[in-house]
């Protein structure tokens, strides 16, 4: 064991704007399919957080809500866009703080990377240009929906510390429609929000403003952001423009800044890992199934071939953005979170005494044991993930739970066992 995790550096405290957490082992974001349609949280959706909670997992980051309907990645995904969602969310942030967690509610709009088949019938995007991954070809945004759009997630901000969360995260990072105006090659607009690195950035710090505005001067406001864009041969953002990006945002009030990588397009540097399982539960159990005959159809004439390159292009590796984060941890003074991989608590504890990140945060490896946090303090033994990704692959489709056969019966026992405590 190293010396850093003997000196338990994973549960000092970290101060983020106003709010304190008791830890650097943060829950990111992932999208749990588990709301209604319409955009409501379910009984479903609140027993996933649980679990988290009772770990005592410092800070959980939810999957992310919607700020406009017109800003949904898949058809079960959870919203904010009206007060009638405000109960729901309520729910959530009872169970965190019922158990001592700190809870922020990630805010988003898709934009063109709309996930999941039918989902939105008229994608908008900084400008015209079609995701390769999925096919979508968005419409460029008019200047009254910039408006409208910017007032929509400030009003969801202010729901989300109506219903009791304690942060939100702002999800400019990934592809997502922030991030499309971000990035030139996504963003080739002539007016005021597309061209220089200014007119790039307006609309992320009009939403700043904004959500500023509704929320109050010391309300936590987090933001996501790409280290690097990964689009190779394309007019992808890299990381020292995304560092300079994160200063003006620090300037602006942000109070810590989660460091990601690459956009839908840029295939899989965002979960790394091994794809042996990932395509066929894509086609059979995902929303391949909802593909277009030809897509289905080339996908499966050439999986063999998807799974080799993905595999060799994309392995898994703990904390596999840290490079990135550390040009971040480098420039900021806001705390710099780092997801990416990680499921060692040496691997965590060496990237903060290192200093490359202040925090870390985690997604597969707490889909496979939701009690991670818990177990690291007490030095217990961890439900290791195997990082196949079939439980992403599930995404839109159903439910997201760990989806490996061994690791899964291992985290049944070890639930049940939990609940018991």
């Amino acid at each position: 064991m190293s010396e850093s995790t003997k000196r338990n550096v994973l549960f000092d405290p970290l101060k983020i704007g106003g709010m304190s957490i008791n830890g650097r082992i943060i829950k990111t974001a992932t999208t749990e399919t588990m709301s209604t349609e319409d955009g409501f949280v379910t009984d479903e959706l609140v027993a996933f957080y649980e679990p988290y909670a009772e770990a005592g997992t410092p800070l959980i980051i939810t999957g992310n809500f919607y700020t406009q309907r017109s800003g949904r990645v898949y058809k079960r995904m959870p919203g904010a866009d009206h007060d009638d969602k405000i109960p729901g969310m309520k729910r959530i942030a009872d169970i965190a703080h019922r158990h001592g967690s700190k809870i922020c509610a990630q805010l988003s709009h898709a934009g063109r990377q709309v996930f999941q088949p039918g989902t939105n019938d008229d994608p908008v995007s900084a400008s015209a240009v079609s995701c390769k991954s999925s096919g979508i070809q968005p419409r460029e945004m008019r200047i009254d929906e910039i408006r409208s759009f910017v007032d929509g997630f400030a009003r969801a901000a202010e729901r989300c510390k109506r219903a009791g969360f304690d942060a939100v995260q702002v999800h400019a990072s990934q592809g997502y429609l922030l991030s499309q105006f971000l990035t030139p090659y996504t963003n080739r607009r002539t007016d005021a929000y597309g061209g220089s690195f200014n007119n790039r950035l307006r609309i992320l710090l009009d939403i700043l403003r904004a959500v500023r505005e509704r929320v109050g001067a010391s309300y936590p406001i987090l933001i996501k952001l790409n280290g690097d864009d990964a689009l190779p041969l394309r007019k992808g953002l890299k990381t020292p423009e995304l560092v300079k990006i994160a200063q003006v945002l620090q300037d602006h009030g942000v109070d810590a800044v989660e460091i990601s990588v690459g956009h839908y397009e840029s295939g899989f540097p965002t979960i790394r890992g091994n794809f042996n399982q990932f395509f066929d539960t894509l086609l059979n159990e995902g929303v391949g199934q909802e593909y277009p005959r030809g897509k289905q159809r080339s996908m499966r004439l050439s999986k063999s071939i998807l799974v080799a390159v993905c595999n060799r292009v994309w392995p898994h590796s703990q904390g596999f953005n840290l490079a990135y984060a550390e040009q971040f941890k480098r420039a900021l003074k806001i705390p710099v979170i780092c997801v990416g991989g990680f499921s060692e608590a040496d691997a965590m504890a060496k990237a903060i005494d290192n200093g490359q990140c202040d925090a870390v945060s985690i997604a597969r490896a707490m889909i496979a044991d939701p009690y991670l946090v818990r177990h690291i303090r007490k030095k217990e033994p961890v439900t290791q993930c195997k990082f196949c990704s079939a439980c992403l692959a599930h995404i839109g489709a159903r439910a997201l739970d760990c989806s490996h056969p061994e690791v899964r019966a291992e985290r049944t026992v070890m639930m049940a066992r939990e609940k018991r405590v």
